[in-house]
């Protein structure tokens, strides 16, 4: 075995090790790692070689290093997404903005912030496909924004409507009112179905940075559709850290 693959095949083996402590709890978020040169001693191996098993357990997101502090656990919250029962009208129904993400947050003893902002930009291919009448190009509504769970950015939500959409409410465009979301696109024209379809991915360098996530943390891409009794009213397009969420489905059997 050459020495670059006795190496090699020696980080693997200390990233798996440390994984595995980490995956079965005896390393816990938030805790410190040992030092590098206690690895080296403990594994026998290179300062070199210790570096290369961490930034292995970096780029996947489990480890995080702070400057003069060291390496440690880190810290993924995560909630579990429902996917029929976020949409019950009980949920959102007369309740307060953000209701529906609000609702699967504080039930699970998250803590949910949301930073948005408004525009008129070009609509994006996957716009003019799912929304009738819109060719890409076309001016469309967005609302953008960026939610926190427990502080961390989990994921980036841009919602778009039609420019006559949002003459016919402002405050979908805004998301000003009660009820949330999805209350705001009812109050426009009733709600029938909604549409998801979801791919897991890595993210585009934009995403990473908009998302603050570390290299090599892949991403769940959801594209929603709101049909309505007058037709697809809203796209909804999610970029989720995958490392944060979890999505918990289950639906009756039809006929």
């Amino acid at each position: 075995m050459s020495d670059v693959t006795d190496s090699r095949s020696r980080q693997v083996r200390i990233a798996d090790d440390l994984r595995a402590q980490i995956s079965s709890g005896e390393l816990r978020p938030g805790d410190r790692l040992p030092g590098l040169p206690e690895l080296a001693d403990h594994y026998d191996v290179s300062l070199v070689t210790v570096r290369l098993a961490l930034g292995r357990l970096r780029q996947e997101g489990l480890v995080t290093s702070r400057q003069g502090k060291g390496n440690f656990v880190r810290e993924r919250p995560t909630t579990r997404r429902y996917g029929i029962e976020r949409y019950s009208r009980s949920v959102w129904a007369g309740q307060e903005p953000k209701a529906l993400l609000d609702a699967e947050g504080g039930k699970q003893d998250k803590t949910v912030q949301q930073d948005t902002e408004t525009a008129t930009v070009p609509a994006p291919d996957f716009v003019a496909d799912r929304l009738p009448g819109v060719a890409a190009g076309d001016q469309v509504h967005v609302r953008r924004r960026i939610t926190r769970l427990d502080g961390t950015i989990n994921q980036a939500v841009d919602s778009y409507f039609t420019l006559e959409t949002g003459e016919k409410s402002s405050a979908l465009v805004a998301g000003e009112g009660k009820g949330g979301h999805i209350a705001r696109i009812n109050a426009v024209s009733p709600v029938l179905d909604v549409q998801e379809e979801i791919q897991a991915r890595m993210p585009t360098g934009p995403e990473a940075a908009r998302l603050e996530i570390p290299d090599g943390t892949p991403v769940v891409e959801v594209f929603r559709t709101y049909h309505t009794a007058e037709g697809p009213l809203d796209v909804t397009h999610f970029v989720i850290r995958a490392d944060m969420v979890t999505f918990d489905y289950r639906f009756p059997i039809p006929d």
